[in-house]
């Protein structure tokens, strides 16, 4: 019988509560935004809803004319205050060395300024062959696509639509603010508990089955 193995994959992965617990270190970076400017943001609220741009969290709190000054003041105290604070997500390490293992290539997309995402990565001692930042949803999909990734992992219903808009395999974890069911209904191909269950499935992906062993079962 022919082999149905799969070539080595290119896997793209989001960052936030994907591969990095990051609401304690954008939680501490916000109490100091408000210490800062004297504008109140609700740190606890602010971290149950991350995904999205910055500059959208920021216009719940601040006027639309003071938003781009905002955002470039917090991305600049980040560092100080976000990345210490911040640790990888269960599996995360694992995840990235399984693709490089199989003789894949591993890259970072985010709507994380990049600078600061590298920052995390480099931190954490999480090593992917390319990070590409500033990008959000379908967005995502023009660095997915430059890049020829087969799959795009990530938490968040517009990580679904960005792995749908390159043409890749959208694996969905539920460690986000995102439930498996909402994942799932997004159109999410797969839906894993957490990355710890990323091994695995890529080996039965790369085996040739068209999920992976325990997909859909988060």
């Amino acid at each position: 019988m022919a082999s149905t193995t799969r070539p080595a994959p290119t896997v793209g992965f989001d960052l936030d509560m994907t591969l990095i617990d990051s609401r304690p270190g954008i939680h501490a970076c916000y109490l100091a935004l408000t210490e800062r400017t004297g504008t109140y943001v609700d740190a606890d609220l602010a971290v149950t809803r991350l995904g999205p741009p910055l500059e959208e969290e920021l216009a719940h709190w601040f006027p639309a004319e003071e938003i781009a000054a905002t955002a470039e003041l917090y991305r600049a105290m980040y560092p100080t205050y976000a990345v210490a604070a911040t640790p990888a997500l269960p599996g995360a390490r694992e995840s990235v060395e399984a693709v490089r293992a199989a003789g894949g290539r591993a890259l970072v997309v985010t709507a994380k300024y990049e600078p600061n995402a590298k920052l995390h990565l480099a931190h954490l001692g999480i090593e992917p062959d390319a990070v590409v930042g500033d990008l959000w949803a379908e967005q995502k999909a023009v660095a997915l696509r430059e890049h020829g990734a087969d799959v795009y992992v990530g938490d968040h219903l517009g990580d679904v639509r960005g792995a749908r808009a390159a043409g890749a395999l959208s694996v969905a974890v539920a460690s986000g603010p995102c439930s498996a069911g909402e994942l799932r209904a997004a159109g999410a191909d797969v839906v894993l508990a957490d990355l710890t269950k990323f091994p695995a499935w890529l080996a039965g992906y790369r085996d040739g089955d068209a999920d992976g062993p325990d997909s859909a079962r988060a």
